[in-house]
């Protein structure tokens, strides 16, 4: 530790994409390299972390649903003592730091313990999932206007969606698998049409994932009949029917063009 002691320590807060390392920065790459310590989360993909050298010490915080490796809190005084002990710093996070990465806590974190941080934007799920699936987000016929929400509330009848997804918008729909079909239920009952189509992108950007269309009315069955597993994107709005996707529904229409994509009819 003594080598750190003659200059200052500084903390990035680095958007590592969603999964895909060749989706990294340049800037994001460079600084893997040059930092003494690495703590970063458990949707880092493998291929980002394989970049970090071997000298680099990796502290893995990683969450999952109901179980916190290590709370907030703990995590933001982490990075603030390691960045204390003269340590130039990295925190690796999936995505965009800014997007559902609750970068702005951590941020909140060093100023008030008076550090330097620089914020590195990454690309974020729904960019990168959407480009793979060939949808985009907004498209003059069909969207002029994108949401992104978190679909993990306790209670979604406590969150106000009105006017989020419908005619002529897309609503993007971070951690909702296990929501899916309330989230259905609840969107229906605010109004918009069941029959608006959906596209699920599982695991985007990795060799693994899967892209599958059906309508909104249908979310939650699709979700549990394909087993969809985390970490997965639910894009809602006309912009779906246009993904790269196989149609769930078992009509005719867009065929499948990401290998081992599989649905029942």
């Amino acid at each position: 530790m003594e080598k750190h002691l003659s200059r200052p320590g500084k903390l990035w807060l680095v958007g590592a994409g969603p999964g895909d390392p060749d989706l990294l920065t340049l800037r994001a790459a460079r600084l893997l390299a040059a930092a003494d310590v690495v703590v970063h989360d458990g949707l880092v993909g493998e291929g980002v972390l394989a970049l970090i050298p071997p000298h680099v010490e990796r502290i893995s915080v990683a969450k999952q649903r109901n179980r916190h490796t290590m709370k907030q809190d703990l995590i933001n005084a982490l990075i603030v003592r390691e960045t204390l002990a003269g340590k130039q710093v990295v925190r690796l996070k999936g995505g965009d730091p800014f997007i559902f990465g609750r970068g702005g806590e951590e941020l909140d974190a060093a100023r008030v313990a008076g550090i330097a941080v620089e914020v590195v934007p990454g690309i974020t799920a729904a960019a990168g999932c959407a480009a793979q699936a060939g949808l985009p987000l907004t498209h003059r016929e069909d969207a002029s206007a994108v949401s992104f929400v978190a679909g993990q509330c306790r209670d979604l009848t406590d969150q106000d969606w009105s006017g989020l997804a419908g005619h002529g918008r897309t609503l993007v729909i971070y951690m909702g698998l296990a929501t899916a079909s309330a989230i259905a239920d609840k969107l229906i009952a605010d109004g918009v049409s069941p029959g608006l189509p959906v596209a699920v992108v599982e695991r985007g950007t990795t060799a693994e994932a899967r892209v599958l269309r059906t309508l909104l009315t249908d979310l939650g069955d699709l979700v549990v009949r394909e087993k969809v597993a985390s970490p997965a994107l639910i894009i809602v709005g006309k912009v779906a029917a246009r993904a790269d996707a196989l149609d769930c529904l078992g009509a005719p229409g867009i065929a499948a063009s990401l290998k081992d994509i599989a649905c029942e009819s």
